[in-house]
């Protein structure tokens, strides 16, 4: 950072996922990024890949998540994506994506062509198709049936009853499909708590040892 600085580079990003062990140091993360003329981005926890392994553990208290919503909305300027939109259910909406972008304004290809709805998420269930096939990217960004699904209007689902969900949307899909809970279910770290009663019935999908992809990719040795 200081290297970018010095060569006259600003504007550069620094990303930092808040846990249960630095949200309270959201204030030092923004200065030390005005102090390189950088912009601050916050990113949320979700208990996928290697992020799985201690979530339970690192993953932000609701009490915690009051203060960061809190803090995101005195600091607008905070770039955030879709990660904390459902705190909006806490009141006033956060700046930035307001739903879960997962094949309508992001998605991830992976290193053999494979596109995925979500980054966090490398699994069948939100395999979208693959960019050697016939019609390559284009054709899955515009006519994957699982991509025409998720630009449908979201259900409520378990979630219609709450009045909170119009802010909300439900929360993540990754964040539900790793632990265990339906994809129209509450988010685990939903701020009124009806995620934490979800939980305790809930079966984790197994997948991949530090990895969001189910069966391991096998690379060819070359002679």
């Amino acid at each position: 950072m200081r290297n970018l600085a010095d060569a006259g580079f600003a504007g550069f990003k620094i990303s930092v996922v808040v846990t249960r062990s630095n949200v309270d140091q959201l204030g030092a993360f923004a200065a030390l990024a005005a102090s390189y003329d950088a912009q601050l981005r916050l990113a949320r926890l979700r208990p996928s890949g290697r992020g799985g392994e201690g979530w339970d553990e690192l993953h932000v208290t609701n009490e915690q998540q009051r203060v960061l919503y809190r803090w995101l909305l005195d600091h607008p300027d905070v770039l955030t994506g879709d990660s904390f939109f459902h705190l909006s259910a806490l009141g006033e909406p956060l700046p930035g994506l307001n739903l879960c972008g997962a094949g309508r304004v992001v998605c991830l290809i992976d290193p053999v062509g494979d596109v995925y709805a979500c980054p966090f998420v490398l699994h069948d269930q939100f395999k979208a198709g693959s960019v050697r096939a016939a019609g390559g990217f284009t054709r899955v960004w515009r006519e994957s049936a699982l991509f025409t699904e998720l630009r449908e209007p979201d259900s409520a689902g378990a979630c219609a009853s709450c009045g909170s969900y119009d802010a909300c949307r439900g929360g993540c899909r990754a964040a539900k499909f790793f632990t265990g809970l339906p994809l129209d279910g509450p988010d685990p770290e939903c701020v009124l708590g009806h995620g934490e009663a979800a939980l305790l019935g809930a079966q984790r999908p197994l997948v991949g040892a530090g990895h969001s992809r189910a069966v391991p990719v096998t690379i060819g040795r070359r002679p």
